[in-house]
């Protein structure tokens, strides 16, 4: 059951959010927690932008990019989600699918996770699942598919997957950063600049989201749909 709170930058700083009270009921939450629960959520995700921003100049300096401007920043992290993921312990876990095998829409996402795990990767040699067990005191990064499609391939979005757990109550909070629906993603001209060949059209970043919520996770499958 997911909470979902999304932040942007201060020229439009808004809440949106999903779920909340299923959220809080279901982890047993008094309802005077609540808004202390969503200033927390909201002032984890601003804390994350040093990291963000530091993530980011170094990818980008791999794409031969050597100015993140305005406009390449909003398409990079225009807005920010938090989730709240709860996974309730199944009483048989090989009949159920916690997170089916899916890439995020994001540019990155920064994900941190309690202790229980249960998060897999998909190995892109072998096509075999390995477990990313927990760390304490560290972040999971995830490249997403919009930071492949602006790298025109050169970086790959992460196949990952999240297992059911039989013994223990699972939370993870991932932060996903992303660009505003109204900005049309693709490749970077700073990509392209040395002949390298178009594999991505221009998309609306709204369209390519509804697209991936419009089924049921297929793996990467909807990385196919910016394809030029």
């Amino acid at each position: 059951m997911p909470l979902q709170a999304t932040y942007k930058t201060p020229k439009e700083n808004y809440v949106n959010m999903v779920c909340m009270q299923q959220w809080f009921m279901t982890c047993t939450f008094h309802n005077t927690f609540k808004l202390r629960g969503l200033n927390q959520a909201l002032e984890y995700v601003k804390s994350s932008e040093p990291v963000v921003k530091k993530l980011l100049a170094i990818l980008m300096k791999g794409l031969n990019v050597k100015e993140i401007d305005e406009s390449k920043e909003s398409m990079l992290k225009g807005s920010k989600r938090i989730n709240l993921n709860y996974y309730p312990k199944c009483p048989n876990p090989k009949l159920t699918v916690g997170v089916g095998r899916h890439s995020d829409v994001s540019t990155l996402t920064i994900l941190l996770q309690d202790e229980i795990g249960g998060l897999y990767v998909r190995n892109t040699e072998t096509m075999k699942w390995i477990h990313v067990p927990p760390v304490s005191g560290s972040l999971v990064i995830n490249v997403g598919d919009e930071l492949q499609i602006m790298s025109n391939g050169n970086y790959k979005s992460v196949e990952h997957r999240v297992v059911a757990n039989g013994s223990s109550n699972r939370i993870s909070v991932p932060i996903f950063v992303n660009p505003r629906p109204s900005d049309v993603i693709g490749p970077l001209p700073e990509v392209l600049e040395s002949g390298e060949k178009q594999i991505y059209k221009n998309v609306l970043y709204k369209d390519y989201v509804m697209h991936f919520f419009s089924k049921a996770h297929d793996g990467k499958a909807t990385v196919e749909f910016a394809k030029a």
